[in-house]
Order: C-alpha cells, then sequence, then structure tokens
C-alpha cells in the first residue's frame, strides 16, 4: 500500500507546486482522490479565499459524475477544521463519505495543528499521516516559518562573481548573471509575497521589482527601505503595476510623503536605531500586513543585517563565472568574523546549472 501511497502523494505534491505563491498567506496544497486504483478527483488551493484542495478535488470527482463514496483522498497538508474564509475541509470529507485519508505534513497553525487529523478519525475515517512529510513541509517552508514565527518568512537573493562581487567599483552590475538565472530570480518573485530592496539598490538600478521573464497571475508587493525618502517619486518601484510599501523615519520630508501617498504608497514610519531601521520592527510590520514570504533583492548593507541578526531562512545564490577584482563591491558586508571557525555556515540543498552560472539553494546550517 505505501508504494501506491507514494505515488499517489506525489500527484498531489504536482498540484500544490500549481498555487505556490498565489495562496498566501495560506499554504500551498494539493489534493487527490482515488477510487479501485484510478485518480477520479484532483485539486489545488489556487487563491486565499477560494475552496481549498480538498473541496476542489470532490468538486472536480463529482463534476465527472463518480461516487465518491468509500474512496481514498491524498492531501499534502492537514485538512482544515475551522471556520475561516471557507468552511471546514473535514466536514466536506466526513459528509461525501470519503474511507480513507493519507496527509503528508500536519498543519501547524494552532486552530488546526493534529485537531483536522481528530476530527476525521472521530467521524470513523482512517488517517494516514507521513506519507512524503518532508517534501510537503519543503513546499509549505514559507507557511511553516510564518505560522512559527509570527514573522515573514525571509528568503535573501545573491547575483555575484565568483570572487563574490555585485558590482564593479563604479557601481556596474547590468548583468552579472544570464539570461537564464534572471528569469530563475523571476519565478522566486512570482513565490513571494513581497520583494524587498534598500534605497542604494533603488537609486542605482531603478528596479521595477516585478515578475516580468516568468509566467505569473500575480505581481508581489513591493518594499523600499529608504529612511530619508531619497528615491524619486517617478521611478519604477512608484508605478501602477504593483503596491509599494515604504520603511521610512519620521523627520522623511512632509512634501514627499504628501506625494508618495497621493500615488497610492504606503508608508510605514519606523524609529531608527543608530542611523537604521532593525529588520526586526521592519519584520513584524510587514507580518502585520500578511507578508508570508519576503525576497530581500539588496543591497548589501540590507543583506548583511539580516545575516547579522540570523533572520533569514534561506539564501539563493546566483553565481556568474565572472571576477571583478577586490575593488568591486563584495556581497555581503563585515560580519565580524575573526576567525575561520566564526563563519556564518550553510547547508546547500541543491544546486543547478542556469547556461554559464551556477544557482545554489542555501540554508543556514
Amino acid at each position: 500500500m505505501e508504494k501506491e501511497d507514494i505515488r499517489y502523494m506525489k500527484e498531489a505534491l504536482k498540484l500544490a507546486e500549481k498555487g505556490k505563491g498565489y495562496t498566501h498567506p495560506n499554504p500551498a496544497v494539493g489534493a487527490v482522490i482515488v477510487k479501485d486504483g484510478k485518480i477520479i478527483g484532483k485539486g489545488y488551493h489556487r487563491k486565499a479565499g477560494l475552496p481549498h484542495a480538498e473541496r476542489e478535488a470532490i468538486k472536480d470527482a463529482v463534476s465527472k459524475g463518480f461516487d465518491i463514496t468509500g474512496s481514498t483522498m491524498y492531501v499534502t497538508l492537514e485538512p482544515c477544521c475551522h471556520y475561516g474564509k471557507t468552511p471546514p475541509c473535514t466536514q466536506a470529507i466526513i459528509d461525501r463519505r470519503i474511507k480513507r485519508v493519507v496527509v503528508a505534513a500536519l498543519d501547524p497553525n494552532p486552530l488546526v495543528s493534529g485537531k483536522g487529523v481528530q476530527t476525521l478519525r472521530k467521524a470513523g475515517i482512517e488517517v494516514d499521516v507521513g506519507i512524503l512529510k518532508e517534501k510537503a513541509e519543503k513546499i509549505n517552508e514559507d507557511f511553516f516559518v510564518y505560522i512559527k514565527e509570527k514573522r515573514p518568512f525571509v528568503h535573501l537573493k545573491i547575483a555575484q562573481t565568483l570572487d563574490g562581487k555585485i558590482a564593479t567599483k563604479t557601481g556596474s552590475s547590468k548583468w552579472i548573471t544570464g539570461e537564464k538565472a534572471r528569469r530563475y530570480a523571476h519565478k522566486l518573485r512570482k513565490e513571494a509575497t513581497a520583494v524587498m530592496v534598500g534605497v542604494g539598490t533603488a537609486l542605482s538600478d531603478n528596479p521595477s521589482l516585478t515578475v516580468r521573464d516568468y509566467p505569473s497571475k500575480k505581481q508581489p508587493v513591493r518594499v523600499l527601505i529608504d529612511k530619508d525618502l531619497k528615491t524619486p517619486e517617478n521611478y519604477k518601484i512608484f508605478d501602477s503595476s504593483s503596491k509599494t510599501i515604504v520603511f521610512a523615519s519620521k523627520s522623511a520630508p512632509s512634501e514627499k510623503v504628501k506625494k508618495l501617498k497621493e500615488k497610492g504608497v504606503n508608508i510605514i514610519f519606523l524609529p531608527l536605531k543608530d542611523n537604521r531601521f532593525a529588520v526586526e520592527d521592519i519584520l513584524s510590520s510587514l507580518y502585520d500586513l500578511n507578508v508570508m514570504h519576503l525576497l530581500v533583492e539588496g543591497g548589501k548593507d540590507l543583506i548583511t543585517q539580516f545575516i547579522e541578526r540570523g533572520l533569514f531562512d534561506k539564501i539563493s545564490l546566483f553565481q556568474a563565472p565572472k571576477l571583478i577584482g577586490e575593488d568591486g563591491l563584495s556581497s555581503v558586508g563585515s560580519l565580524g568574523v575573526e576567525d575561520v571557525s566564526q563563519s556564518v555556515n550553510f547547508r546547500i540543498e541543491s544546486i543547478k546549472g542556469l547556461d554559464q552560472d551556477i544557482y545554489f539553494e542555501l540554508y543556514p546550517d
């Protein structure tokens, strides 16, 4: 039975991947319904507020004329058992007299967290938990951090040369990596709730911070750290292609504040500590705005602050086969490391070739 369970759960995981980036602050979940050795229904959570994966799979099977009584459902995350924007999925499973439910991972949300499984078992449904658990948790790594840590999942993105440089001494940085790597970076934007840069990057690159080179049905929120509001209001980051949040100090020019607010920009004032914002304050504010997955794209000072504070969950590192030399701008600033034993260490989850560039998926060790 386990071999079959793995096969069908893999199908459910593929469906969950389709919702990645669209469901925030909800998890990406996939479900399939199997009867007599055949998949009769498929579904995934498409967007927050829309039906969950379990209900989508039930709807799919019923619309095709199948009787799902006595069937088995495979779902990548524990079915919810509470009323939110949608009714509990456990009730739909019970009402349809599904005989067995196979769950990959338990939901970390205290409103669910084992209660969904318990509800199903009380109703006489056989429940098995843990099939491809690690793969299911990886898909929703951002959701797990968001729920458990009560802050966004912090994902740092760095594009650098072999010698760790992100620009030349004159600030030239286009393009360090090739087209395929840049396209993959847009995939990361698609999967994020918000994309963040500091004022230095905004002024030097005038980035749009939108998804353009990868298929996407939505744009991430753009976040700018600009305490003095130095970024001109006609820059791309303030255009109408996506919402923008700016973190500024209360001493920022009031006329500039007014102009940006008229453009629909959300300005959040934070206190300064040693002439900069505490990353804890930034993350707390973004959590309150339901930002689940924060992709930090630079610059060096901002990346360094997150690493210094140990407030990051993942690094996507794109490395190009180029050398700039010691007078180039390094991707990370001073970390106060005096001995190799003090180094910040990482676990390499995966390595991918992107034409001439190499992509490293890194996690804190």
